[in-house]
């Protein structure tokens, strides 16, 4: 397919350091804290309790609402303890510590699932506990429990727009034929007739194996976009890939699409074909401090100072980031647990990670010319300090996806992410 365009957004620098590298497996770490809260939707609660001994794939976590992902483990060890504390999402949750015993015992009953029909596949979907690993984290079982024929295009997301974060465009290079029956398999069981892949210009490699190993396949097409950010995101990659438009108030089963995320699409697969679930996260470590850049395998649980230990440190890092530098959360301190939606840590020095001086708002408009969606973020920001609800739904602030693209057009370097961030609880605290 051509090179596909939108009209707005910003160019990034790049800053893949780690392009071209392969994913290496981190050692099984000494302890795993393992959240019950680890995707969008309900958490789990723990069915295991203090003592049991464990194996790797066992189920530790789980819930029996619909928007849910089970949690399992990622080592062999006995469980140490159910703690309350403190995650990197902020708020207090519940973990499970297991302290390793290093042999990384597979459970007996980790068998590759038997499937006949849709329903067999949805509940291996849930069973696999895999979710949406493009960042959002929303659960995978949750986009494919709907009606056969409700949906026409499945759209899987390669392109991977965050400077620094390139451990997709790893998956894409190793994992091939793996992302490729995965796509198959979801096609079939949900009677999708086409799928679009979606994969920055700036990985040709990754989109020269897509094309050769899809060559006499009309069905699932490869589509090369433009390098600007935020091509990855939900509604833009279904327009840039497909047309559509999924307007405010819509989501992307409204227009026809289903989107995942290429190793979302990778760990799947290989479920499907071991049975063993996502006990495992692939992300990429870098920034200016890291010692050696690099795309890992870490276990799920893993905390952050036993990933940065691996990888090595120059120097203390003043900033710590868990996502690329767009959209990505900082975090306080180095403790906190890798979850099922990390896609990278990204560590850097206090000259780097320094926040520029704001000055008033010059109405140049580069804030509106970058918005993807077509907000208006300095009018939203006016409405948000004059606490302006009304105002703010007029704005449609519900519609901003947060890439920050706003922040970083803006030469008065305004918070403006931020505020509008602060402005969607304000509607959603009134809506309630």
């Amino acid at each position: 397919m051509g090179l596909s365009r939108h009209l707005k957004g910003v160019h990034v620098k790049h800053s893949k350091n780690t392009a071209g590298m392969p994913i290496i497996p981190m050692p099984v770490p000494e302890r795993v804290y393992i959240p019950m809260v680890q995707h969008i939707g309900a958490p789990c609660t723990p069915v295991v309790k203090v003592g049991d001994t464990v194996k790797v794939g066992q189920l530790i976590g789980n819930s029996d609402q619909r928007i849910s992902a089970p949690v399992h483990s990622s080592v062999s060890g006995t469980v140490e303890a159910i703690t309350q504390g403190m995650t990197q999402y902020g708020r207090v949750d519940t973990s499970v510590v297991i302290k390793s015993d290093g042999k990384q015992e597979l459970l007996d009953t980790v068998l590759p699932p038997e499937i006949n029909s849709l329903e067999d596949f949805v509940k291996a979907v849930r069973n696999s506990g895999i979710v949406g690993l493009g960042g959002a984290g929303f659960p995978m079982s949750g986009k494919v429990n709907i009606k056969p024929g409700e949906v026409d295009v499945l759209v899987i997301n390669g392109a991977e727009c965050e400077p620094y974060i390139t451990v997709d465009h790893a998956v894409m290079l190793s994992y091939t034929q793996d992302i490729i029956d995965g796509i198959r398999a979801v096609m079939k069981w949900l009677e999708i007739p086409q799928c679009h892949i979606g994969i920055e210009s700036n990985k040709p490699d990754a989109i020269a194996r897509f094309n050769e190993l899809l060559a006499g396949d009309p069905a699932i097409k490869v589509h090369t976009l433009r390098q600007i950010y935020p091509q990855g995101a939900e509604r833009v990659i279904i327009y840039e890939t497909t047309g559509r438009i999924v307007s405010y108030g819509m989501i992307p089963w409204n227009v026809g699409c289903i989107v995942m995320n290429v190793t979302s699409v990778m760990k799947l697969q290989h479920f499907l074909r071991t049975g063993l679930p996502m006990v495992s996260r692939c992300m990429t470590v870098d920034g200016n401090v890291v010692l050696h850049p690099q795309n890992v395998d870490v276990p799920i649980g893993t905390p952050i100072s036993d990933v940065l230990e691996f990888c090595g440190l120059k120097e203390e890092p003043k900033k710590i980031l868990l996502g690329g530098p767009m959209m990505g959360r900082a975090v306080p301190r180095d403790d906190f647990a890798i979850v099922k939606a990390n896609n990278a840590i990204l560590c850097f020095n206090e000259a780097f990670a320094q926040q520029r001086k704001e000055t008033a708002c010059i109405n140049c408009g580069r804030c509106v010319a970058g918005c993807p969606m077509g907000l208006m973020p300095a009018k939203i920001s006016r409405a948000f300090k004059d606490k302006d609800i009304e105002a703010l739904k007029e704005l449609n602030v519900l519609y901003c996806m947060d890439c920050g693209s706003c922040s970083y057009s803006c030469p008065a370097r305004k918070q403006l992410n931020f505020e509008i961030k602060q402005a969607k609880a304000l509607v959603m605290e009134a809506k309630k």
